[in-house]
């Protein structure tokens, strides 16, 4: 059986990506609807090599008869529409932030909780989580199930494509304008800072404690998704990379785990990749991982300034598995577990 599916906010970066990788996928569709605003109205978005979809208006879009709808359009746009097409019978894969701390709202990382998909029948609406905790929970799930984590430290190195197709604008354009002598654009854009051969810390607005909501985020989707007990601070930095996401990551373990049995775990961990050799080139960096599905861990070590602690590197690219993959996935798992 084919599924009718409307993709919102088709012509954003993830939208594209959820299209490509539905049709990379062979996702089982009758029907794909691309949605988006009413300025996208009438342009064409591609699925797969060979066809084209007419984007039509979200704001008129009749969702009686849509079976999964995969939402990328912002918060603001999801808190209106997402409960729309629910009430209109459809099911909601969404991917912004308006509902993932929604306690009647599963949020899912198939290869972590795929369990709390059944939570879908309190909204109609499943959630998808930030990008760099969905990376850093499926590199963790397999080590967490042998040996409790007790807390996480972790630094990450986010690419300018988490921004959206204007923060890739504004690296290239700043970029362009160092090499040829011009001046850096000094209003305020995407970026409270300069991007170009620049790191900024700080993604999202300043919260009262001194954290970034993004670092807030990925302490409470860890412990909605993997573990309530898990401590973590994050530190979330903008780096000058248009694809990828990068993490160092610190875990302090409850119990003992070795390098060793830590290897074979992520070795057999749907999703994962383990590269990790101790010469040059024996780890995965975001260029490497730009259009790849898996979560790549190197650098896997023993921290022997805390007792029972490993460090590791983890790299995605945050608008597949970081984005459109997983929510991709998530219904892949609904219609398997649930609609089949």
């Amino acid at each position: 059986m084919g599924y009718k599916v409307a993709v919102v906010g088709a012509t954003g970066n993830v939208g594209r990506e959820l299209l490509q990788t539905m049709y990379e996928r062979n996702f089982p569709a009758d029907e794909v609807v691309a949605l988006a605003s009413s300025r996208s109205l009438g342009t064409e978005v591609s699925y797969g090599d060979d066809k084209r979809l007419k984007v039509q208006d979200l704001a008129n879009f009749d969702f009686t008869g849509t079976d999964i709808v995969l939402s990328s359009p912002g918060a603001k746009v999801s808190a209106e529409f997402a409960p729309k097409a629910a009430a209109a019978g459809a099911i909601v894969v969404d991917n912004t932030s308006h509902f993932r701390m929604d306690p009647d709202v599963p949020l899912v990382v198939p290869e972590v909780n795929r369990e709390a998909i059944a939570g879908y029948t309190n909204k109609g609406i499943i959630a998808n989580p930030n990008c760099s905790t969905i990376q850093m929970l499926v590199a963790l799930k397999p080590l967490h199930d042998i040996a409790r984590i007790k807390r996480l430290v972790v630094a990450t190195y986010q690419s300018v494509s988490g921004g959206g197709k204007d923060a890739m604008d504004e690296l290239f354009n700043q970029t362009r304008g160092i090499f040829t002598n011009q001046p850096v654009e000094k209003t305020k854009q995407k970026f409270t800072k300069q991007i170009a051969f620049n790191v900024i810390p700080h993604i999202d607005v300043f919260m009262d404690d001194g954290a970034t909501k993004e670092e807030w985020k990925m302490v409470v989707e860890t412990q909605k998704i993997l573990d309530p007990d898990i401590k973590l601070i994050a530190t979330c930095v903008r780096v000058p990379v248009f694809i990828g996401h990068g993490e160092a990551i610190n875990v302090e373990f409850e119990t003992p785990l070795s390098e060793d049995d830590a290897r074979e775990a992520l070795k057999n961990a749907p999703g994962v990749s383990l590269v990790d050799f101790r010469q040059d080139e024996g780890y995965v960096t975001p260029t490497e991982c730009a259009g790849e599905d898996a979560v790549f861990v190197s650098r896997l070590r023993v921290d022997p300034t805390v007792e029972n602690g490993l460090s590791m590197w983890v790299v995605s690219d945050n608008l597949r598995k970081g984005a459109a993959l997983n929510t991709v996935q998530i219904a892949e798992a609904l219609i398997e577990d649930y609609l089949s």
